[in-house]
């Protein structure tokens, strides 16, 4: 492989690693800070058993997603050096203030809420977690907002003399129409994510003190009620956030029409103009390519709604923008491609995978609702694998999301701008981006095992007995609670 393959490939997969930790961070974030605050209002002492338990799990989360982030703007320098000097002017903003706001607002308050029991008044403390949650929102915000600056350049102008694209409105690419969309999109799915976490993981422990009590087991047994709470509070925030991740898709899918007609075209493999009533494709047969697709199932007149909110809305093909691309871009070295064509078996089963992890997400939480009604608590067998492999569909869907995002803009660094192929570092060898790719892919599986093993131990370990906050006088020294 050339470095142009080396590069995407290292590019690809520290970045879907990364983006494992980060809807998780988002979603349980918001969830312990509920928590923390209920018990705030109530004094319920499961409330707070809660939100220091699901607290741990946060935090073992925060710290890996932080330390797998930090590569990404490596990445940017070391094997992209074209792409960060043609972007340079419009990416040092938004992420200058992703690191000096949304960064330092997680980091210190997370501090402060961990360190800050007994130390802080009460209702200074659960702001610190909030302010965590809100941090982290906005950490997605900037972050997306460059994203998007790539999917639809606003708000900049090209120099040909220093061939760079430069910032004449900072604004506009804060509000650019992609992001506006994709943000309540990503931001939804993330919510449905940690709270998928905390279903999955409160029912399991559910199972496990009903399972104490049936057999005359020790305390776990009286915590029955405090992990239904948990695990249905969990399901109905899944669904709330679910119907906000349909929506929103549905919004983004007419702006990606709109805006990457290609990437909408190869979503669903749409080879062929359609000036009115496409259909949507649920099951598609072709070559390896992606050519000469046969539509096993489709859905008469949905892709034209999808694509432009009207059941007999035009919706362009694969064939006839290809010739337009290679017409309008072929001409100039930064736009110029050998095709315009994404990778289409991967755009259009990702998209359906994505889908396919949010539905199942939703049938789940919606069983969980239905099997914990009154003092209901589900012990059949089959319920103990299905607690694992939710939390892993919707994680993996999340991914399958953003590999599409990101697959479908291709051969576009900066779509109608760049290229992939202009944007790779002239000086990187293949020798030095294969040694870092083995490095960093050997050191994620490394984290990925401390990961899983610390979530297992505290999820086997469980809440502390609940003890009343007490005020740590001055001389106490300040431990570290987990």
């Amino acid at each position: 492989m050339d470095v142009l393959e080396l590069a995407r490939w290292q590019f690809a997969i520290t970045t879907v690693y990364h983006f494992f930790f980060v809807p998780i961070t988002i979603g349980m974030s918001m969830l312990v800070a509920w928590f923390h605050t209920s018990w705030l209002r109530t004094r319920n002492p499961d409330d707070l058993r809660l939100a220091k338990f699901f607290g741990k799990l946060f935090t073992i989360n925060f710290a890996l997603g932080l330390v797998t982030g930090i590569v990404q703007e490596f990445q940017f320098g070391m094997n992209w050096s074209d792409y960060s000097r043609f972007v340079g002017d419009i990416f040092g903003a938004p992420l200058a203030f992703e690191a000096l706001l949304a960064f330092f607002l997680e980091s210190t308050f997370l501090g402060l809420w961990i360190f800050g029991w007994g130390r802080i008044p009460e209702k200074l403390h659960v702001m610190c977690i909030w302010l965590v949650h809100i941090g982290t929102v906005l950490s997605a915000y900037f972050i997306l907002a460059a994203n998007s600056f790539m999917q639809h350049p606003v708000g900049y102008r090209y120099n040909a003399e220093t061939g760079r694209a430069e910032m004449t409105d900072f604004v506009a690419v804060l509000l650019n129409k992609v992001q506006l969309v994709t943000f309540p999109h990503v931001v939804t799915a993330a919510y449905m994510t940690g709270a998928t976490f905390v279903m999955c993981v409160a029912l399991y422990k559910m199972r496990k003190a009903h399972r104490n009590a049936d057999s005359g087991g020790g305390e776990l047994a009286a915590d029955v009620p405090m992990w239904k709470r948990a695990s249905r509070l969990g399901a109905i925030v899944t669904l709330v956030a679910s119907l906000g991740v349909i929506v929103s898709g549905d919004f983004q899918g007419k702006i990606m029409t709109e805006v990457q007609p290609m990437k909408m075209a190869a979503a669903e493999a749409l080879y062929h103009t359609s000036d009115s009533c496409a259909p949507f494709s649920v099951l598609t047969v072709a070559d390896l390519g992606g050519a000469n697709p046969k539509h096993v199932i489709e859905v008469p007149c949905l892709l034209s709604y999808l694509g432009t909110g009207d059941f007999n809305g035009r919706v362009e093909g694969i064939t006839e923008l290809e010739a337009q691309y290679q017409q309008e871009y072929a001409n100039n070295p930064l736009t110029a491609a050998s095709t315009y064509i994404p990778n289409i078996p991967m755009t259009y089963w990702n998209f359906r995978l994505m889908m396919g992890a949010g539905f199942f997400t939703m049938i789940v939480a919606a069983w969980v609702l239905w099997a914990t009604r009154k003092n209901n608590v589900p012990m059949g067998t089959w319920v103990h694998p299905l607690l694992w492999i939710t939390p892993i569909a919707i994680m993996l869907g999340s991914s399958f999301g953003w590999i599409f995002t990101e697959m479908g803009r291709q051969p576009w660094l900066v779509f109608g701008e760049m290229t992939t192929a202009t944007g790779v570092s002239p000086s990187v060898s293949a020798a030095s981006v294969w040694i870092s790719m083995i490095v960093y892919t050997l050191l994620y599986g490394v984290l990925a095992v401390i990961e899983v093993k610390l979530f297992l131990d505290y999820i086997k370990k469980g809440p502390e007995p609940f003890e009343e906050p007490r005020q740590i006088g001055e001389d106490e020294k300040l431990e570290f609670a987990y």
